[in-house]
């Protein structure tokens, strides 16, 4: 309960401080006797530029950098879109695959997004999405998935519903049920499962404790263009019962310095999950929380190279109560090179390096447990063949998968697969 009054609370004092702004803002406007016309012309240039300030490419349709196919309907923005993999191996791992089989998996899935702007007010967000099939994720035993596009909801589900107010041209919230690695952990070049890498790993990193979808609210204050302020509070059971029983909250500093005259972000990251874990020395302590920080940068180093870096550590004493380990740090380094070198401009090469560490404590909790450090390589290229449809080879490559301590193997495992993305 005392969660609950604290954030409404402080949604009554943001509102209040809004409304008092806004009536400002009116009252000024009106002395000054600037004619309706040109009152919202300076409001929609005002917020255009505010906007610019604010880091607002990610993971959507509508919200890539190098955009997608989008129409306007009676002042809706809409963006469809439809994602296929087909992955295989022949190391497969889990506990209930048989030893030396080898496998291929098709997953896909589709979204529509519809988003509303409201001139100088704000704008309305909606993201549903439908996905089939679970991938080869069920097959392999990892601490860092190889999919991250791959999820089963034959039926469809409401992603994304939200609301984002600007309340002045350096500050904006953002109310309803959101996505926070859309605005925490993001980066440029290593964020989107769809068009650029499909390992987990290099999503985001996988010490972080996200949520799930889930009720939130976020707000974003950037002062100047080369600083920007994010706060989230989140739900952390992702569930429509008992809300807020557990949060996570983030707080995440992006500086854009522009380094070589290019584009390029340097966010810092800390976070907090207050849903059960418990002490590997003591089990007894099964209330404790989970806390961590992370590092996300990408930087445009020429016309057609730029490249990105991911760092993330968590508390190593405690495990969440339902899993069998327990990670206390990941580092991923890539390079993208744009298709301009070899005439194919719209296309894109990309690979990425990494490892996942578990912690020391949960390799001491068991003494018969190797608990090595789990490494990644991924490489891709995205063809794009026109603007409604782009497709490419993924492969993959995992060295000491689970830390070596998977029932079946502990050998390397190799992953090739394809990817189709059709922008409609």
């Amino acid at each position: 309960m005392k969660k609950v009054a604290v954030v409404v609370g402080a949604l009554i004092f943001i509102f209040f401080t809004v409304s008092v702004f806004a009536g400002g803002l009116e009252k000024s406007v009106s002395k000054q006797g600037i004619s309706e016309e040109n009152k919202i012309q300076k409001a929609e240039d005002q917020v255009e530029q505010s906007l610019d300030k604010f880091e607002h490419t990610d993971t959507h349709l509508l919200h890539r950098e190098e955009g997608a196919p989008s129409f306007f309907l009676d002042g809706f923005r809409i963006g469809a879109g439809a994602t296929i993999v087909v992955q295989g191996t022949d190391d497969v791992n889990g506990d209930n695959s048989p030893e030396n089989e080898a496998v291929t998996d098709v997953s896909f899935s589709a979204d529509l997004e519809i988003e509303k702007e409201f001139k100088d007010i704000g704008k309305a967000f909606l993201h549903f999405e439908i996905g089939q099939g679970e991938g080869i994720d069920n097959d392999l035993k990892v601490f860092s998935n190889v999919n991250q596009d791959a999820f089963d909801e034959k039926e469809g589900r409401v992603a994304e519903l939200w609301y984002e107010h600007y309340l002045s041209d350096s500050a904006l919230i953002t109310l309803g049920k959101l996505d926070p690695t859309v605005y925490f952990d993001n980066n440029a070049l290593a964020n989107d499962e769809t068009t650029q890498f499909l390992g987990g790993i290099f999503s985001n990193s996988p010490v972080i404790e996200f949520p799930d979808n889930s009720e939130g609210i976020r707000l974003s204050f950037a002062p100047i263009e080369a600083l920007e302020f994010s706060l989230g509070y989140f739900d952390a059971n992702s569930k429509w019962e008992d809300k807020f029983q557990h949060t996570f909250m983030a707080g995440q500093i992006n500086i854009k310095p522009n380094l070589l005259k290019r584009n390029g972000n340097y966010r810092f990251l800390v976070w907090s999950n207050d849903t059960d874990h418990t002490k590997w020395e003591d089990s007894t302590q099964n209330k404790e929380k989970a806390y961590g920080f992370g590092l996300s940068f990408d930087q445009e180093l020429t016309d057609i190279l730029a490249a990105f870096f991911r760092y993330g550590w968590q508390d190593p004493e405690c495990y969440k109560n339902e899993e069998e380990f327990s990670l206390e740090s990941s580092w991923s380094v890539g390079l993208q090179v744009n298709g301009k070198l070899w005439g194919r401009e719209n296309d894109v090469l990309a690979l990425a390096v990494g490892q996942v560490i578990p912690s020391d404590d949960y390799k001491k909790s068991n003494s018969a447990l190797r608990a090595k450090t789990e490494g990644h390589f991924e490489t891709y290229y995205n063809c794009k063949i026109n603007d409604h449809l782009s497709i490419g080879p993924d492969i993959q490559f995992i060295w000491d998968p689970y830390g070596s301590d998977a029932s079946i193997k502990d050998q390397s495992i190799g992953i090739y697969g394809m990817r189709v993305q059709i922008d409609f």
